[in-house]
């Protein structure tokens, strides 16, 4: 049975050690593992959701470790941060390519925005709470893909405006819901798609006819 203690190689089973057990970090820590390789085409969704479920039930880091055996550990990024902290007046701040989105945020912005592109991000939880403070000039940009949630019902604003477009798939399964909290007295918060390039226009763009 999984976690059972087993002896020793001497019959007298002296010395027997029982395996460590795992912690809900370490719990952590493999799922993110898993969610990246899933991110990568390492594993498929279904083997994603079964080792998602197996690693949620461990309780050794053995158990943990058969989950991950078959997967590279390097260039994996850390564990995600509990609390990131912008503090900005007169100037922009960007998150944007693979960052590591943490669990909570507290962005304070005054003449300047704050740019949090998850086109390309790493999600390994599916809640982000930010408490912001926008003042005059300070805004929030969100750009968002197919499967994030921008919830502004808890904030209170006195100036400033709040644009969330909607997304470009409706259907697709929530990974993460932002959820805004905290105060506007004069800035704005914008959620939005990534902006097509010209690259991508002319991919769309019907084909022109040629006449004779």
């Amino acid at each position: 049975m999984t976690g059972e203690l087993r002896p020793a190689d001497d019959s007298s089973g002296q010395g027997a050690t029982p395996e460590l057990r795992a912690s809900d970090q370490d719990r952590d820590r493999v799922v993110e593992i898993l969610q990246i390789a899933a991110g990568d085409g390492r594993i498929t969704v279904a083997e994603l959701d079964e080792r998602l479920d197996a690693a949620l039930a461990a309780r050794t880091l053995g158990d943990l470790a058969g989950l991950t055996a078959d997967l590279p550990s390097e260039g994996m990024p850390a564990q995600a941060k509990e609390l990131v902290r912008i503090d900005q007046r007169f100037g922009d701040v960007t998150r944007a390519g693979r960052w590591l989105v943490p669990r909570r945020m507290e962005i304070r912005m005054t003449f300047g925005d704050a740019k949090l592109d998850f086109t390309d991000a790493v999600i390994t939880h599916n809640i982000l709470d930010i408490d912001v403070d926008l003042r005059l000039g300070g805004n929030l940009i969100l750009v968002t893909r197919p499967g994030i949630v921008v919830d502004t019902d808890e904030l209170v604003r006195s100036s400033g405006d709040i644009k969330i477009r909607p997304i470009s798939d409706p259907d697709a399964p929530v990974t993460l819901r932002v959820q805004v909290a905290g105060q506007s007295r004069g800035g704005d918060i914008i959620a939005r798609p990534p902006r097509r390039g010209f690259a991508d226009w002319a991919r769309r763009r019907p084909p022109r006819s040629i006449g004779r």
